[in-house]
């Protein structure tokens, strides 16, 4: 992995953990909790997939020994309360929006730092996706509700989608590798969003 390659992953990194800090910030707002609940859902949903990752790869866990990840993750929370308390109309899709882009932002780290360990695509699709979700899984299980994983539009194939664009890519073009993959990820799932895309196999 190239040096650009490296400071392009760690600025999606941060960039990740902060939106998806806002999107746990703004689910706690939703179930009315305090302070404490604020940060415990904006921490969960931020380093919660990265942290099943690099468990599972038996790497260190990113946000111990890289503090900044913790700063960026009280900094996004505070701004999120700041907004939330002082903004007259909160946007109907907000929490879908920022969990979309930190989706996306995650699969492509994920994915990155998988293959940077030497496992397999499959693998390394997997734990992108892993990445992706199950902060966002946690979240939702500690608000009591169900994870948009499991009930809403499309969400873990748009991860797969992405991931396996990443993969595909960057043995040939790294940076195009990046956008694709991120690109992929946030316009499949906004689309599934809009237009409500799901993978139905019961009928109700």
């Amino acid at each position: 992995m190239s040096t650009v390659e490296i400071d392009i992953i760690y600025m999606m990194n941060l960039i990740g953990c902060g939106v998806f800090a806002i999107s746990g910030a703004i689910m706690a707002y939703k179930q009315k909790m305090d302070g404490f609940g604020v940060l415990v859902l904006a921490a969960v949903t931020a380093i919660g997939g990265g942290t099943v990752r690099d468990l599972l790869l038996d790497a260190p866990v990113f946000w111990l020994t890289q503090p900044s990840y913790i700063y960026v993750v009280i900094f996004a929370a505070v701004l999120a309360i700041i907004w939330l308390n002082y903004s007259e109309r909160i946007p109907a899709k907000a929490l879908e929006i920022a969990d979309a882009i930190g989706l996306a932002l995650f699969v492509v780290m994920g994915t990155s730092k998988a293959l940077s360990y030497g496992v397999s695509d499959v693998t390394a699709i997997i734990l992108g996706m892993m990445t992706g979700c199950f902060g966002g899984m946690i979240r939702d299980v500690l608000a009591n509700e169900v994870p948009m994983i499991l009930q809403k539009e499309l969400y873990a194939i748009c991860c797969i989608v992405g991931a396996s664009l990443y993969v595909l890519i960057i043995p040939f073009y790294e940076e195009v590798a990046i956008i694709s993959a991120f690109s992929a990820v946030l316009l499949l799932r906004l689309a599934a969003i809009k237009w409500k895309w799901q993978l139905h196999v019961f009928k109700y």
